[in-house]
């Protein structure tokens, strides 16, 4: 599907209203209204906004990992992120009630391009090569659909294996009571 961008802008009045643009895209076949297929395209973070708009619309980094940890968390067979340190600080904070939803993502900014690398915990058990295939998805569709930028890659890392039985608590006797 080729979305190919096409200028359209309104000319001045005679009451000195100043000229405004803005670029639609062909979206033919994709199933999307022509009110959301004209509608202006979002610019790339870190990119200036078109003459007479304004000003400019930065993304910190930091929102975009937590973009990141938030799709990663949802993507069935993922336990959560991290690795073992990491998940230990995670636990205390979750103790408190306060998660850091950023913990076990790394993101590179560009102009227009992220990389991003999570680091994850899967359910046992699942396919990891499943999972980590899911995550990658989940984690370019949000960072394209709701940042606007280009995703270049997502590197996976399964760090651990989360088992049933992890969540049992201490159950078993000892040996000594």
């Amino acid at each position: 599907m080729a979305n190919t961008p096409t200028p359209s802008s309104s000319s001045s009045s005679s009451s000195g209203r100043s000229r405004s643009s803005s670029v639609s895209v062909d979206v033919a076949g994709s199933g999307i209204g022509s009110a959301a297929a004209s509608a202006p395209i979002a610019e790339p973070l870190n990119s200036a906004s078109s003459a007479g708009s304004g000003g400019k619309t930065v993304v910190n980094d930091a929102v975009i990992a937590k973009m990141a940890g938030i799709a990663a968390r949802e993507v069935a067979g993922v336990y959560g992120l991290g690795g073992g340190a990491a998940r230990a600080l995670g636990a205390i904070r979750g103790a408190l009630n306060n998660t850091d939803l950023t913990q076990g993502i790394s993101v590179e900014v560009g102009e227009s391009q992220v990389a991003v690398d999570v680091s994850i915990v899967a359910e046992y058990p699942v396919p990891l090569q499943r999972v980590a295939d899911n995550v990658r998805s989940a984690i370019t569709t949000a960072i394209e659909t709701l940042v606007g930028m280009e995703v270049t890659e997502v590197n996976v890392t399964v760090n651990d294996v989360h088992l049933p039985s992890d969540d049992s608590s201490a159950e078993t006797e000892g040996r000594v009571q």
